[in-house]
C-alpha cells in the first residue's frame, strides 16, 4: 500500500500477502477439485510404469538365465553326435578318440581350438577343422596328408608328404610315389628337403622313369632310372635348370648323364 509523499516527489510501495480471504470461495473450489485429482492420477501412472519397467526388467533376466542354462549347462543342447569327414587313412572312430569330447558335453562349451589340436596331432592329419552344428553336432573336417616320397623301412615304406612329414607305414610303394633314399628323413633333414626340392622340379618323363632317389648328402644326390641310368644331381640349387637338360638328354643312348655343373658344363659316358 502507498505511504505518505516523501519529500513531496516519490512515494514508497510495500508488498503484503493477500490473506486467504481475498481468494473468492469459488475460485478456491475450482483449484482444489483440478489440481488434486491431475496430481493423484499422475502419481498412479509413474507408478504403473516402474512396475512395468521392473517386471519387463525381471522377466528378461529370467529368459536370459534361462537360455543360459539351457546352452551352457543343460545336456538338452549336448554333444550327442561326432561327424567326422575326409578320413580315408584314419579311421572316423580314431578321430572321435583323439577329439576326446565325452557325449552330453554343452555343445557351446567345447574348445574348438583344443579339440583341432588333438586331432592335428595325428600323424596322417594336415588341415582339421571343428565346428558346430545345431542343435548337438561336432564336425570335425580332416584334410590327410598326401605322400611324394617312399623311404625304405625294411621291408615296408615310410611315407612322406610335401613339407618332409613321416606319416604313414606300408608294405609296397603307392602309385605315382617316388622311392628315396634318405638316411634320416623328416621335416628339420637338409637331405630330406633337398630331395623335396628336385622332386618338385621334375619334368613328366624324368619322374616316369625314375626309379629311385638318392639323397647320400645335400650336395650328393642321384637320379636312378630305369634300364640301368643313372642321372648325377649334385646338390639341388638350380634343380629346374637341371631337369631340363637332364630330360633333353634322355633322348641319347648314354647311360650316365650328369648335370651337377649346370648351367655351365654337362657330362655324358
Amino acid at each position: 500500500m502507498p505511504e505518505g509523499p516523501d519529500d513531496g516527489s516519490r512515494r514508497r510501495w510495500r508488498l503484503v500477502r493477500a490473506g486467504t480471504d481475498a481468494v473468492p470461495p469459488w475460485v478456491r473450489q475450482f483449484m482444489r477439485r483440478t489440481r488434486i485429482p491431475l496430481s493423484r492420477a499422475g502419481r498412479v501412472r509413474r507408478n504403473r510404469q516402474i512396475v512395468a519397467r521392473l517386471g519387463l526388467a525381471a522377466g528378461a533376466l529370467l529368459v536370459l538365465g534361462a537360455l543360459g542354462w539351457l546352452i551352457f549347462v543343460s545336456p538338452v543342447l549336448g554333444v550327442r553326435e561326432v561327424f567326422v569327414s575326409g578320413a580315408l587313412i584314419l579311421e572316423p572312430d580314431q578321430v572321435r578318440t583323439a577329439a576326446a569330447v565325452p557325449d552330453g558335453t554343452p555343445l557351446a562349451r567345447v574348445d574348438t581350438d583344443a579339440v583341432r589340436a588333438r586331432v592335428a596331432a595325428l600323424a596322417p592329419a594336415r588341415e582339421v577343422t571343428v565346428t558346430r552344428s545345431w542343435p548337438s553336432t561336432l564336425v570335425i573336417e580332416v584334410v590327410e596328408r598326401t605322400p611324394v616320397g617312399a623311404v625304405p623301412n625294411g621291408k615296408k615304406y615310410d611315407l612322406f608328404d610335401d613339407h618332409g612329414v613321416i606319416y604313414r607305414t606300408v608294405s609296397s610303394v603307392p602309385s605315382g610315389v617316388v622311392r628315396v633314399q634318405l638316411a634320416t628323413p623328416g621335416p628339420q633333414d637338409v637331405s630330406t628337403q633337398s630331395a623335396l626340392a628336385v622332386l618338385r622340379s621334375l619334368t613328366e618323363r624324368l619322374r616316369s622313369q625314375l626309379a629311385t632317389l638318392v639323397v647320400e648328402g645335400p650336395a650328393r644326390i642321384r637320379l636312378e632310372l630305369a634300364g640301368d641310368r643313372v642321372v648325377t644331381w649334385g646338390d639341388a640349387e638350380g634343380s629346374e635348370l637341371k631337369a631340363k637338360a637332364a630330360d633333353a638328354l634322355l633322348a641319347k643312348p648314354d647311360k650316365r648323364i650328369d648335370v651337377s655343373g649346370v648351367p655351365e658344363v654337362v657330362t655324358l659316358g
